[in-house]
């Protein structure tokens, strides 16, 4: 096939069903619409948390020529966690993930600054895949059925809920794997491999995905040599990004992320990915009482993750397999948040249940009556109101309570003046000062060299020497909000009570402003007398309103 002949098929392909696409693609203008008005609403009244922040500090590094350094992601490092070293501006963030793909979307953020472009860019990457798995399931379905398909990718809750959340770079996952199976069908191999390559970049451990994908190619004796091709490069690259590549940065693959989703398989308080795929298969066992283990909230996982396409591919044996390796990934970890639907982890299974369901309908389209069409319409609508009721990442916290009993909720004009004065305080410090901030600050603040979150106040620069930082942001109205029914808030504003003290009296730092609960700080400077009594009235309200741990 000559060169780029993918395109001018598109084109063509576009061309002669574009009446036809065109209500597929009335929706997804409404979900891009949608969600990108939800995501920078949430972004801009201070909702958006720490990782929205690394990205953002990322990017903004990237694009002045220090590629993947992040002070923000060396707090995270296991060198500051469990050798208490001090967090440094020059840290790679590709020793704990390695995703080397992000340097494409550099130019977008060299045009706009600013973390509130990632929101709307990891919207664009779900909304494009919406659109590829459309004309990927025409390709063997009938446009009512294949629309209905594209609508369950929109209305899913494991799609939904976690690109609500912070930016993150397994929301590119769909639209390559989609591209990448709509390449399949038309046999355009040389974007085929583009597409696996891009996967692979995209996160270290995506070629488990990958790896799924190929184990279908074989059993199926479709393309068992693409299959074999999958199935290597994601094995194979997975082995050497975690074992080889991630290393030349860090230690933290091997000291805190192996550690900490699969150290119940080994002993120690390190392991490789061999060393723990080299346990889990010599282990039988302890897999099964794994998979077996909390079993009612992993079929409540899978009903979650089918919902909005009718619990068909629970059916498709080809859904089966493609999900095996990266299901299996996620019911072996530990921790309770790997059977979060919400989370960035889920979106990973779309592109083998959608593709599953594609093909299991290709061979039951009779079934596709008005009855059960309006059935499915039901279960999408469902999908929805449940992740509206569950207020994702606290993106509808305007809409939805944070909290029942205790009773937590901010109304609309709350947050956007609570936000209006905690940037009126981010505007009096330079751009390029060195900051400490609370998570939810943090994102704002992000285009700086050296930023870290509270409590930490001591950083490395880039002439390897140990300074404190300039200024001291906190929110405190936030922590004093959500403590009465979160205890992550409750233990952070425990924490600063007693910390905030000590930096006014034995770190040099002084209040300069002191506004709707916010704090600010500054190094070098006496504190303002008229903000003395002020904070300690403000620092009596918190400890009374603080509910005991």
């Amino acid at each position: 096939m000559p060169r780029f002949s993918f395109i001018s098929s598109s084109k063509l392909w576009l061309e002669k069903h574009w009446n036809e696409f065109q209500p597929l693609g009335i929706l997804a203008l409404v979900f891009f619409s949608v969600t990108s008005a939800i995501g920078l609403h949430r972004y801009f009244t201070f909702y958006a948390s720490y990782d929205q922040g690394i990205f953002g500090q990322l990017f903004w590094n990237g694009i002045h020529g220090r590629f993947f350094q992040s002070s923000l992601s060396s707090v995270l490092s296991g060198a500051v966690i469990h050798d208490q070293q001090v967090p440094t501006v020059f840290y790679h963030r590709l020793g704990q993930h390695f995703d080397p793909i992000q340097l494409l979307w550099h130019p977008i953020y060299a045009l706009l600054p600013s973390p509130a472009t990632l929101v709307v860019l990891q919207v664009a990457f779900v909304t494009a895949a919406g659109l590829v798995l459309y004309a990927l399931a025409r390709q063997y379905l009938q446009p009512n059925l294949a629309w209905m398909i594209g609508a369950g990718f929109y209305g899913s809750v494991a799609v939904v809920g976690p690109i609500l959340g912070n930016y993150h770079d397994l929301s590119q996952i769909p639209l390559f794997l989609f591209t990448l199976l709509l390449a399949l069908e038309r046999r355009w191999w040389g974007l085929f491999w583009l597409m696996a390559v891009c996967t692979v970049l995209a996160r270290q451990d995506a070629g488990v995905i990958l790896f799924g994908l190929g184990l279908y190619l074989l059993t199926s004796r479709r393309f068992p040599w693409a299959g074999v091709g999958l199935c290597s490069l994601g094995f194979g690259y997975v082995l050497l990004a975690s074992n080889r590549l991630m290393p030349l940065f860090s230690n933290d693959i091997s000291q805190r992320f192996m550690i900490e989703r699969f150290g119940h398989f080994v002993t120690g308080n390190e392991a490789s990915s061999l060393e723990i795929l080299w346990s889990i298969v010599t282990n039988p066992g302890t897999i099964a009482r794994h998979i077996l283990s909390d079993i009612d909230r992993k079929l409540a996982y899978l009903l979650g993750q089918t919902l909005a396409l009718v619990f068909v591919p629970l059916i498709s044996p080809s859904a089966w397999v493609m999900v095996s390796t990266p299901l299996a990934q996620v019911f072996l970890q530990g921790g309770d948040s790997r059977l979060s639907i919400y989370i960035r982890y889920s979106i990973t299974l779309a592109p083998g249940l959608f593709y599953g369901a594609i093909l299991w309908w290709d061979s039951h389209q009779e079934r596709f009556r008005s009855r059960f069409r309006a059935i499915w319409t039901g279960l999408i609508i469902l999908s929805l109101l449940i992740t509206v009721g569950y207020n994702p990442h606290r993106s509808l916290s305007f809409l939805v309570p944070d909290s029942f009993d205790p009773w937590v909720h901010v109304p609309l004009t709350r947050q956007w003046e609570h936000a209006a004065n905690l940037r009126s305080l981010i505007q009096q410090v330079p751009a390029d000062a060195s900051v400490t901030a609370t998570t939810y600050v943090v994102p704002h603040m992000a285009n700086r060299r050296a930023i870290l979150r509270s409590p930490f106040i001591t950083y490395r620069d880039d002439d390897q020497q140990v300074k404190n930082v300039d200024y001291i942001l906190l929110d405190l109205w936030q922590l004093q909000t959500y403590q009465v029914a979160f205890k992550e808030e409750r233990l952070a504003l425990t924490d600063l009570l007693t910390r905030i003290d000590s930096w006014l009296q034995d770190q040099n730092y002084g209040l300069q402003a002191i506004q709707d609960g916010v704090i600010l700080l500054q190094r070098g400077i006496p504190s303002k007398p008229e903000l003395l009594p002020i904070w300690r009235d403000l620092q009596n309200h918190s400890k009374a309103v603080l509910k005991p741990l």
